[in-house]
């Protein structure tokens, strides 16, 4: 079963790609019933001139909300799409900086995809992650699942400074016992059901930096060590590595394998050289 990611850029105010919205106003009718065949003809005129301009006027009020509405989102998407700050470099975390392959195993990074904003690294530590305890299940259950998915988080605060949070307004990365949405692949109309997903949202912060936070969803099909291998390699990409390995030893690879690896040098390798380009994330909003 394929891993799959999917890039979701937005504000927590304004959706850079926001769904159609139908706005409907109250359907007014005028029915002017006659109780006797004398009817004066001024009096039906005004009734009818009166309707008139009340339903001018309404048009016009509806149509000057929905021009303030749509220039609204018009300018919120235009910041998304195109950020007021400048692509340079982090410096390079601590536990990045230490690290040395002795191997020289090489890494992936060239199947590694930016974004509008940049690569997508962490440069306030440590990153904060929720671990939202399942309640669909029994405590015992819960409990293993959670104990899992902080195993995977424990693996790569090796690499990069972590902390659980205890509230998800806290988080910048929230992890989700949830069934992804089906997907549809490109050669097939057939949906088929992901073991995971990982989606990212951009927002500015208090102090005017572009920030990001990341949502994983994990399949409550996947237990024991698919669950463990689920979570780390989706950890992997909210950490940075937003792409795949080709190589089936790597924990970044693009498909779920019956022995899943653990955290390979050639994805420390690729996620050091991730944090060594250039993003606007983490950068003051001019």
């Amino acid at each position: 079963m394929n891993f799959e990611i999917a890039s979701l850029h937005s504000q927590r105010y304004a959706m850079r790609e926001f769904s159609r919205s139908e706005y409907w106003g109250d359907k007014i009718s005028g029915k002017f019933t006659h109780s006797t065949r004398h009817c004066i003809f001024r009096t039906t005129t005004i009734r009818t001139l009166v309707l008139q301009r009340f339903i001018v006027s309404l048009a016009l009020a509806i149509g000057t909300g929905l021009l303030i509405i749509l220039t609204s989102f018009q300018s919120s998407a235009i910041f998304v799409t195109s950020s007021s700050s400048p692509l340079k470099p982090h410096p390079l975390p601590p536990t990045l900086t230490k690290w040395q392959d002795n191997t020289n195993s090489g890494d992936y990074f060239s199947q590694v995809n930016p974004t509008q904003v940049g690569y997508l690294v962490w440069s306030q530590f440590p990153v904060r992650v929720y671990v939202e305890r399942p309640e669909a299940i029994n405590s015992k259950q819960a409990e293993q699942w959670v104990n899992t998915v902080l195993q995977a988080v424990q693996e790569w605060s090796v690499y990069l400074p972590l902390a659980i949070a205890q509230q998800p307004k806290e988080a910048d990365i929230t992890i989700v016992r949830k069934t992804p949405p089906l997907q549809t692949s490109p050669n097939s109309k057939r949906p088929r059901a992901r073991s995971a997903q990982t989606t990212y949202e951009l927002y500015v912060s208090k102090n005017n930096l572009l920030s990001h936070r990341f949502t994983m969803l994990l399949s409550p099909s996947q237990t024991g060590q698919y669950l463990l291998a689920a979570t780390r390699h989706e950890l992997g990409h909210a950490l940075g590595i937003w792409g795949h390995s080709p190589l089936p030893t790597d924990a970044l690879y693009f498909s779920q394998v019956r022995n899943s690896p653990s955290i390979s040098p050639r994805d420390v390798n690729t996620l050091k050289r991730v944090y060594e380009q250039p993003t606007s994330l983490g950068w003051p909003q001019s």
